[in-house]
């Protein structure tokens, strides 16, 4: 039985066909896709996919495309479990990804659609799969008139699985972070609240939105009645002009968009006066760059996929060099390694409490209780509050250790990984960089077996031949032997010190 106090988004998506009707709340290559459309396409889908069971896994392979927020709507109507599939990872990373949430349904766009016809054929578990555009485009086999269609009842729980995004774990190896829909409906409350979303707000989605961030702000912009212009990926041009000619209100950035925004605004001149906020991560003197050229401010933020987004915000330079105030939706505390409460001005991991905090790992129960000890999240992070309640990032303890380029999450283990695969490499130490394109490189100190020979170019090659592109190295040395702590361990700590 239904609860009137249970909200889902399938109940945004026909509120806002119900009050907004024909406002636009897509546009997709140049054409506004309304309110009440949006809520009819979805559905139909929902039709479509009625015959599956209340928590069926659907992986999703897909550039950005409307089909994510017909496919939004339709899992919250069904109660099904989207897997959001980043789509630059390796084949490898995909089936692992596949094997581990045994996903009934997959679809694809058409340049992932030969892999997703491996898969299928590869995982039995894989019923059939679908493709979203191009000349195979056969999913709209699926778009059903809807009749009588009603939503399946509100579970009694509010934390049913809605999105597993793979990220960031322990141990090298990407786990799959489990969120509610309660868990982003609220993470988009705060949104709206700290960006001043409103029905007149329009998002330009140049973020994945496979990727946490990009989910939130397409959704948050979506429940405040506003419109999303879906943009396939990434570009400078594309992205300017959008904001210019359809008076974009605000974007999400990791670097370097905001670089080449930079550099194209350089050579060509753009109305911008629409935009109100850009917000992600970049380096101080790329955010001053971008405030004089545009007289838009850009915010800064912390988050993860686990905190399901956002839990701190701020003006770049409100607080500068900290990731912003504590969000009212979380408690954040910052601890030693024994979790006892740190006092302010010191580092420690940044522990995280609160409605935002996603429901666990899937299939890995015993990492979800760890995550979790004594009652908290454990971020993997360092941090410091300082005694305004502004949050200052310090950095990843150990053994989280990431590096993150261009706003994605990589592991040392992963990469080292991979370069150990190339029989030439005896040993290699892996880690983050300062670099001026992407915030954070990847570096590899590597030391080769005797009477072996390998340039940089050609082990760079190779990694991104075994894992997805953007993990390879973009940085190489060999050294004779890589330094030794007194247990015959690789010395990170030492090879960070004398090679960053």
């Amino acid at each position: 039985m239904n609860q009137p106090h249970q909200l889902r988004f399938f109940d945004i998506y026909e509120k806002n066909a119900r009050l907004l009707k024909h406002d636009p709340a897509l546009i997709w290559q140049g054409q506004p896709i309304s309110h009440a459309d949006l809520f009819d396409q979805t559905i139909r889908l929902a039709t479509g996919l009625s015959f599956l069971s209340p928590g069926t896994r659907v992986a999703l392979l897909s550039r950005n495309h409307p089909v994510f927020f017909h496919l939004f709507g339709a899992a919250s109507a069904l109660n099904l479990t989207l897997v959001l599939i980043n789509r630059r990872l390796s084949d490898t990373e995909i089936q692992h990804i596949v094997e581990d949430t045994t996903p009934q349904i997959l679809i694809c766009d058409n340049d992932m659609a030969p892999l997703g016809s491996r898969l299928v054929s590869r995982y039995p578990f894989l019923d059939q799969y679908r493709v979203v555009e191009g000349p195979d485009e056969t999913l709209s086999s699926w778009y059903q008139a809807p009749d009588d269609f009603s939503p399946v009842p509100v579970s009694d729980s509010d934390n049913d699985p809605y999105i597993i995004i793979h990220t960031a774990a322990v141990q090298g190896r990407p786990r799959g972070a489990v969120l509610s829909q309660t868990n982003i409906l609220l993470s988009n409350m705060q949104m709206i609240h700290y960006y001043g979303l409103t029905r007149s707000s329009c998002l330009a989605n140049i973020l994945p939105l496979f990727h946490i961030m990009g989910v939130n702000m397409a959704l948050a912009t979506l429940q405040a009645g506003g419109k999303n212009v879906i943009l396939e990926k990434f570009d400078p041009v594309d992205t300017l002009t959008a904001v210019q000619d359809l008076k974009v209100t605000h974007f999400g950035s990791f670097p370097p968009i905001l670089t080449r925004l930079l550099d194209v605004m350089d050579t060509d001149s753009y109305d911008l006066t629409g935009l109100e906020i850009a917000a992600g991560l970049d380096a101080p003197d790329t955010v001053k760059r971008w405030e004089a050229a545009t007289h838009t401010p850009f915010w800064t933020m912390y988050g993860q996929t686990e905190t399901a987004g956002l839990i701190t915000f701020a003006p770049y330079f409100k607080r500068p060099g900290s990731a912003g105030a504590i969000s009212p939706l979380v408690d954040i505390k910052i601890a030693d390694d024994l979790d006892r409460e740190q006092p302010m001005g010191e580092t420690g991991e940044i522990l995280v409490k609160g409605p935002l905090v996603f429901q666990g790992y899937w299939n890995a129960p015993d990492l979800t209780a760890h995550t979790f000890r004594n009652g908290w999240h454990h971020t993997g992070d360092l941090g410091m509050i300082d005694a305004d309640g502004f949050l200052h990032f310090k950095g990843r303890k150990a053994e989280k250790e990431l590096i993150k380029p261009g706003g994605e999450n990589v592991f040392p283990a992963e990469v080292e990984q991979a370069i150990m695969q190339h029989d030439a490499v005896k040993e290699v130490c892996v880690f983050g960089v300062p670099d001026p394109e992407f915030g954070e490189g990847i570096k590899a100190v590597c030391c080769l077996h005797p009477d072996r020979t390998l340039t940089a170019d050609a082990l760079i090659r190779f990694t991104g031949s075994v894992i997805a592109g953007y993990k390879k190295p973009r940085y190489v040395q060999f050294i004779p032997d890589l330094p030794k702590t007194d247990n015959g361990t690789i010395d990170r700590e030492k090879i960070k010190q004398e090679f960053s």
